[in-house]
């Protein structure tokens, strides 16, 4: 959330703009939230992929035997995505309800 909040900040002059030739809440707010979305879920996959090169690693050189289930590759992309609307829906609120003005005068 804090690195979407961030995002918010530093392009309120984008924004000003976008609303000032017409962007709707909705957009905005749609924008930010894909944002939000496509960053967790990368993260998330790079995670899987991490786990799943850790999980082949210790059965390859410390001789465990490993499982990675379908299940839990299913679960932790969804958390990641869920994490991903739910921390991203503040800054996209926020940034919908800029008012262009004050957004395009903001340095």
């Amino acid at each position: 959330m804090n690195i979407m909040l961030v995002s918010v900040t530093e392009r309120t002059r984008e924004i000003g703009l976008r609303k000032a030739i017409g962007a709707r809440k909705i957009d905005i707010m749609t924008q930010f939230l894909i944002e939000a979305v496509v960053m967790t879920a990368l993260g998330g996959a790079c995670g899987v992929i991490l786990g799943i090169g850790t999980a082949g690693l210790l059965s390859t050189f410390a001789g465990w035997t490993t499982k990675v289930s379908l299940f839990a590759v299913i679960l932790a992309t969804t958390f990641s995505v869920v994490v991903g609307v739910g921390f991203g829906l503040w800054p996209a609120q926020q940034a919908a309800g800029l008012n262009p003005v004050e957004a395009l005068r903001y340095e």
